[in-house]
């Protein structure tokens, strides 16, 4: 028997030693997983000393990596091994398909797999270990099985169990009906219940150290009956495309504006100075999910209109308009490679998500302009991160802004049928992250729903 095959032997043994168990490895490559937010060579699979295939991950950016379809209850056994010490990582259960909101992890369950000394506050209370804490993370909920002394909403270990950097440790975590249970190297430490969502991905997180998975192991349970509600499973956004993937290769500045967006560990910052910033790509129809926030000093103190549900400003009985002093921050989302199609961000009184070239089109029949104007204003606080969900399909338009469908149907006759998005330069400083982009069929819905 040659090397190849008897590594190749050794791998299908190692990936298969139950005939109720899933490998999540094929011992190959990452088939069966999604590189969420992560570099290309954040995640690669490669073959152990002892002929056992691992996942390596070098840490950096950043992210998640995780399994291409959700799971509801189910006993997942895995191998991790640091390769520094401190070393930091992290495993996500019931998981979202994309980060949430301002962060480049998902909302979830996540068990902490990290190498550090314990971390205690004045009174030497501890608050956080290394021997695999529970918690939930970014809207996750759960219930640890003991109260934690600061009062978070976390389960420390009960017991000491982490071998160090260089060594295999093994999980065993149970997720079965809203209920996760993890044992370190054979022994239970920690557990939390009333999880909610309770069905999603699995994850593995980068988070700035290498780190090594072999030996992933999936044995499914029963599903809960009666089935789990639409609020009980988390968001699976499948088929989006990270445009801020290995730098800022799928995006051109305006010419003769370069050097003004810098993008450094997932956030691509704008100083304010430069010009608009345009994927290399066109897209027809789509859904596009960013994340954006203003920084820095704001263009001052400006009087802006108030506009009616019609999408024409507000009067008083003499003809005066009526406006409102505001701290002028002023950006928007080009679609299809124009202006006019612009989904606006500012401080204005309407708030962001308007259609400002066919809002203020007088030419435009008044459906139209109403269309295109806010129903609500659903804008964070200033320097708070907001995210945008827009579907452009056909002539159709649909803007959610921070979980509010601020505009639900929106008409823009004569769009162009295809073309790049951009974001605006007008003079503020912003910053943007977790940009996605996912095309889709003609003809389907744009009203985008709210819940999970």
């Amino acid at each position: 028997m040659n090397t190849t095959i008897a590594l190749l032997a050794l791998s299908m043994l190692c990936c298969t030693s139950r005939a109720d168990q899933e490998p999540l490895l094929n011992g190959r490559d990452l088939t069966g997983w999604v590189n969420v937010n992560c570099s290309d060579s954040t995640w690669s699979v490669k073959q152990g000393d002892d002929g056992i295939p691992y996942i390596l991950c070098s840490g950096v950016p950043t992210g998640v990596l995780r399994t291409a379809q959700m799971y509801e209850n189910f006993i997942l056994d895995f191998d991790w091994m640091h390769e520094e010490e401190p070393g930091n990582a992290g495993l996500f259960l019931w998981s979202d398909g994309l980060p949430a909101k301002g962060v480049p992890f998902t909302r979830s369950i996540e068990v902490q797999i990290m190498l550090t000394p314990d971390v205690r506050d004045e009174q030497q209370r501890l608050l956080y270990t290394g021997q695999g804490d529970i918690f939930a993370i970014h809207g996750s909920k759960m219930t640890p099985d003991r109260p934690h002394p600061a009062g978070w909403n976390r389960c420390l270990p009960s017991a000491r169990m982490t071998k160090g950097k260089g060594e295999w440790n093994h999980y065993k975590v149970t997720a079965n009906l809203g209920r996760i249970t993890l044992a370190v190297n054979g022994t239970e430490v920690s557990g939390a219940f009333d999880i909610n969502p309770r069905k999603g991905f699995i994850c593995l997180e980068s988070e700035g150290t290498p780190i090594r998975f072999r030996n992933i192991q999936l044995t499914r349970l029963a599903d809960a009956t009666p089935s789990l509600t639409p609020e009980q499973v988390a968001r699976s956004d499948d088929g989006f495309q990270d445009l801020l993937r290995d730098g800022l290769v799928k995006w051109k500045e305006s010419d003769g504006a370069a050097g003004h967006w810098k993008l450094a560990d997932g956030v691509l910052a704008y100083d304010g100075k430069g010009g608009d910033l345009w994927t290399c790509d066109s897209f027809t129809n789509f859904e596009l999910v960013i994340d954006w926030k203003w920084v820095g000093a704001s263009q001052g103190k400006l009087m802006r209109p108030r506009f009616g549900p019609n999408g024409r400003e507000l009067k008083d009985a003499a003809g005066i308009v009526q406006s409102v002093e505001v701290e002028e921050w002023d950006s928007g989302i080009y679609l299809r490679g124009n202006s006019k199609s612009q989904v606006n961000m500012w401080n204005w009184p309407a708030g962001s998500g308007e259609i400002y070239g066919y809002r203020s089109d007088e030419s435009m029949p008044p459906a139209v302009r109403a269309g295109c104007t806010p129903t609500t204003k659903a804008d964070a606080a200033i320097g708070a991160w907001n995210r945008f969900r827009i579907v452009m399909n056909g002539e159709k338009l649909a803007v959610t802004l921070n979980d509010t469908l601020v505009i639900p149907d929106a008409l823009l006759p004569g769009v162009a049928s295809q073309g790049p998005l951009g974001i605006q330069s007008h003079g503020s400083a912003l910053e943007c992250m977790n940009i996605f982009v996912r095309p889709i069929a003609a003809a389907v819905s744009t009203s985008i729903p709210t819940n999970k």
